[in-house]
């Protein structure tokens, strides 16, 4: 049921007059009201940007104040990303309507060069390091300390590690960048942005990628900054982190603003409201499958690392998997989950050993051409890399690892891959201005959405998804699970792999534990609970049994 009037939480509404938020405002001789000791930092004033065929902002308003935390949320689509480049100088002046006062002016950037001049910086989700480089020439890349055209290498090393040091993070200004982790390599993209004079720090979904201890590391670093003055938008889908760091929230819906609340006056279930229009009726749909035969059955799956042959990604890995059931790999990262599906796959590993059946039969898998003829589908964690050919269509995309049933010999049937397309396109409800549309021009949960139909359309009996909802809205979510449900139920066996503990709970029929590459137990939904699969994560089998006995 849609939330009345009177049920929705009291936002502040986006559109129309500009909020004001306590702030003191005159009038200028131009007849303009400008800020007088306001503490708003950013004054966002009636925004509208339109691209072809779709209205990316609608005539949006919202205020930033000086040193805070504000988080920003929306579906998919909602017009964060867009606002943010308008923010940055990527989408200059003129080709938006309305207005935006930074510290009580109005501005008008021409491009990414005058925003940071006016100490606004951007991390965005895709992380740009050249991993050839140290920390330091990264840090620096643009403005390095030169002399009669000469690198000053002391200069450059020894305020590099001053900058780390002040902001507490822990990464050796030496050290190449393509050797860090993922999490101390968002550390060196914080550090970059944090070059010179910073007022304005936008980091956009920073967490997509790390694990729980550098998200904590991330969170005490913004907490830091915080403390130092510098002001913050943080977008992230992931409510529980907002919440956590977030001082006020703004919502977006459909390039809409709906409104803005102090964190502390509103819970999760009303931020989902906001954000999809409608009270949530439950984070997961109810279960309408039954198992049935076994389609895979693994046994003693060992795989060696292609880059360093005497480590083991995985080590003697034995499960099955039913038509009809939902498996969840849990692990922590690095156990090995993605290795094990790409390994299954055919395209993972030096070397791999153990039996694979499929629907009873022993087979041998050497690529993915062989897995997509057993009828196996794999929908990969890194949709941008490895998943989608950004620069190309969504029909193309999707009809990718169909065009052998799709041609009559060397010529593809256009009609049978527009139908099909079509079709893919009404059943997930992707929304793109046209199948011909570049699949980059879509927001995230629709490549996600393209991303699993290229691989429906190939018929499998065996699906695997590996982190299907990540970086993408509470919404599509829903709308991902309720697609794992139906096929599920339809007859086809999911092999599901995430991270988020409440999704592999509420999705899963057994969970598979992973650690260190091998098995640390399979436990039935109705005996998992977080402890559980959290010892067993951390500690493999014997300890992790020891510790939920």
């Amino acid at each position: 049921m849609l939330y009345g009037a009177a049920s929705l939480p009291t936002f502040r509404r986006g559109g129309g007059a500009a909020l004001t938020l306590g702030s003191q405002k005159r009038v200028s001789k131009w007849g303009r009201a400008v800020h007088v000791e306001s503490g708003v930092l950013l004054d966002i004033r009636n925004v509208t940007k339109d691209f072809p065929g779709t209205r990316a902002l609608d005539d949006v308003s919202m205020e930033i104040l000086e040193g805070e935390i504000h988080g920003l949320c929306g579906e998919n689509g909602a017009g964060k990303s867009t606002l943010m480049k308008i923010l940055s100088g990527t989408h200059p002046y003129g080709t938006y309507e309305g207005q935006i006062l930074f510290a009580g002016e109005p501005v008008r950037f021409a491009g990414i060069r005058d925003s940071e001049a006016r100490g606004i910086r951007i991390i965005h989700q895709e992380m740009a390091l050249v991993k050839q480089m140290t920390v330091a020439e990264n840090i620096f890349l643009g403005a390095e300390r030169a002399r009669y055209g000469i690198v000053d290498q002391m200069k450059l090393y020894s305020e590099t590690r001053e900058l780390l040091s002040r902001f507490g993070l822990n990464v050796p200004a030496t050290a190449f960048v393509g050797t860090l982790g993922v999490g101390q390599q968002q550390m060196v993209e914080i550090a970059k942005a944090l070059r010179g004079h910073v007022r304005l720090l936008i980091l956009d979904e920073p967490t997509s990628a790390l694990n729980d201890s550098e998200v904590e590391s991330l969170m005490t670093t913004l907490r830091e900054l915080r403390n130092a003055g510098v002001t913050c938008i943080y977008i992230s889908h992931k409510l529980r982190e907002l919440f956590d760091i977030a001082d006020r929230i703004t919502v977006l819906r459909d390039g809409r603003c709906i409104g803005t609340r102090p964190t502390r006056d509103v819970t999760e279930d009303d931020v989902i409201a906001m954000m999809v229009g409608r009270a949530p009726t439950g984070r997961f749909p109810p279960k309408t499958r039954t198992a049935g035969k076994v389609m895979l059955s693994v046994r003693d799956w060992t795989v060696r690392n292609p880059e360093n042959k005497e480590l083991y990604a995985v080590r003697g890995v034995s499960f099955d998997v039913r038509a009809g059931e939902i498996l969840g790999i849990s692990g922590l990262m690095g156990s090995g989950r993605t290795e094990l599906l790409q390994s299954l796959f055919g395209e993972y590993g030096f070397q791999p050993s153990g039996e694979i059946a499929v629907e009873g039969k022993e087979c041998s898998i050497h690529s993915s051409r062989d897995a997509i003829a057993l009828g196996m589908a794999l929908v990969t964690e890194d949709r941008k890399n490895t998943g989608l050919i950004l620069m190309h269509s969504v029909i193309h995309n999707m009809t990718l690892p169909s065009l052998p049933d799709l041609s009559n010999g060397a010529v593809v049937d256009t009609n049978s891959e527009l139908a099909s397309t079509l079709g893919m396109v009404r059943e997930l409800n992707i929304k793109a201005p046209s199948i011909e549309s570049r699949v980059d021009t879509l927001s995230g949960g629709n490549q996600q959405k393209v991303s699993i139909a290229k691989w429906l359309m190939t018929r499998p009996r065996i699906l695997m998804l590996d982190e299907p909802t990540r970086g993408i809205d509470v919404g599509t979510k829903y709308q991902v699970y309720e697609l794992m449900d139906r096929l599920a139920a339809s007859g086809m066996a999911i092999v599901m792999v995430s991270s988020e503990l409440p999704e592999i709970l509420g999705m899963s029929d057994r969970v598979l534990v992973m650690h260190e590459g091998a098995v640390a137990g399979i436990v039935g939904a109705d005996e998992a609970s977080p402890e559980r699969i959290m010892s067993l994560a951390a500690m493999g089998a014997q300890e992790g049994a020891q510790k939920g006995a």
